[in-house]
């Protein structure tokens, strides 16, 4: 049953300082708690990140015969990073929200834009938290680790040898940092955290997110054919997601392997956190509906009318909030603003569901015929 205190704030009333503050304070009640949660996660990564690695790791050298050093694909320049780990981060973030924030100059969806920007957050964040842990626990050589270490074999000595792991293994050719001649001891770790890629992590979070919110606002993958171009735009974070994990092995920052986790990573978190959001992932009927938390979401009504012209960025073949005005009118509705209001989730049926008061609600699938043979009724003049 709807909650009447939370159904009353999906439509809030902002007229005047008072009704914002009221709105924003009932706000604050429901969010307090995931805010609290992210920013907790969020130190909990920064401490994780900053603390002591907990593994020993070998490497190969040797400096006999040859001279060849074993496993050269950890023997490249430090080039530095074509992008900073701080500005991937930022890039994952802004980018994602900016995108929705300007969809809703044409949504115009409080509720929906809520919880696109919480989802991609909640993506960032855990995927951080995953990829920081499995960093300090697991870790990785970067490939250019020995250049960033300039080992010398020949400052070892017995008492230098903390480990016990310096000279061991076949042909005694395994060593560990205690051979390295550089000071820095933050540049050694970071050197030694390769695995996995927080730059793929970051960016396929926050771009998958983004690509399934655009997916879900736009309908490409729904009960029509779509245009060509906007498969193209929904395509367009994947693409940058992919170009900003993979400048890494431009500059040679991580291992193919690096990235491949870092995005799988991302990906997870990304499709995680889309479904605690929004209704479904890749069901088109409901995919763009935004979830609320005290409400659980009826989906054996169909895609009724008032979840066809809601929070959507399409406008034609009955989705989008022109054609909710226009057959508003036609039809006498007198609570079109009903169509915004995320907690009519249960009631208000419409014809398209076949549904009303006291009356069993009709199979998703008639529900669609029905929806369909109305549309077509209309006529093409309906089709904005």
């Amino acid at each position: 049953m709807t909650n009447e205190k939370w159904a009353a704030t999906a439509t809030p009333d902002l007229n005047g300082p008072q009704g914002k503050t009221r709105f924003l304070l009932q706000w604050a009640k429901v969010s307090w708690k995931d805010i609290l949660a992210m920013a907790i996660l969020g130190a909990a990564s920064q401490a994780v990140y900053k603390a002591p690695l907990a593994a020993v790791r070998n490497f190969p050298i040797t400096f006999s015969g040859s001279g060849d050093i074993v496993y050269p694909q950890f023997a490249y320049p430090e080039r530095g990073w074509i992008i900073s780990p701080m500005l991937s981060g930022i890039l994952s973030a802004l980018i994602p929200i900016a995108v929705i924030l300007l969809a809703q100059t044409r949504i115009r969806s409080f509720w929906d834009a809520n919880n696109a920007i919480l989802g991609v957050l909640y993506a960032l964040i855990l995927g951080t938290l995953f990829q920081v842990i499995i960093k300090q626990l697991i870790g990785g050589f970067r490939p250019y680790f020995l250049d960033v270490c300039r080992p010398d074999t020949s400052r070892l000595t017995q008492s230098s040898n903390h480990t016990g792991l310096n000279g061991v293994g076949f042909h005694e050719i395994m060593y560990t940092v205690d051979v390295c001649t550089n000071p820095d001891k933050q540049a050694l770790k970071n050197a030694m955290t390769s695995f996995p890629s927080g730059h793929s992590t970051a960016a396929f979070a926050g771009y998958v997110f983004l690509f399934l919110w655009m997916n879900a606002k736009l309908k490409v993958w729904s009960g029509h054919q779509t245009s060509f171009y906007w498969l193209a735009l929904v395509m367009a974070p994947l693409l940058g997601a992919t170009l900003m994990a993979c400048a890494l092995t431009i500059d040679q920052a991580h291992n193919w392997y690096d990235i491949l986790a870092g995005s799988a990573i991302g990906t997870i978190m990304a499709f995680a956190s889309y479904r605690i959001c929004y209704a479904a992932v890749w069901d088109w009927r409901y995919n763009h509906i935004p979830l609320t938390r005290h409400q659980i979401f009826d989906y054996t009504v169909g895609p009724r009318l008032e979840y066809m012209e809601r929070a959507v960025f399409i406008k034609k073949l009955g989705w989008g909030k022109k054609r909710a005005v226009r057959l508003g009118k036609r039809r006498g509705l007198d609570r079109i603003g009903d169509f915004d209001d995320p907690s009519l989730h249960t009631k208000n049926a419409t014809t398209v569901s076949g549904t009303s008061n006291g009356e069993s609600p009709r199979h998703p699938e008639i529900a669609i015929a029905r929806g369909h043979a109305l549309h077509t009724e209309r006529g093409a003049d309906d089709m904005v």
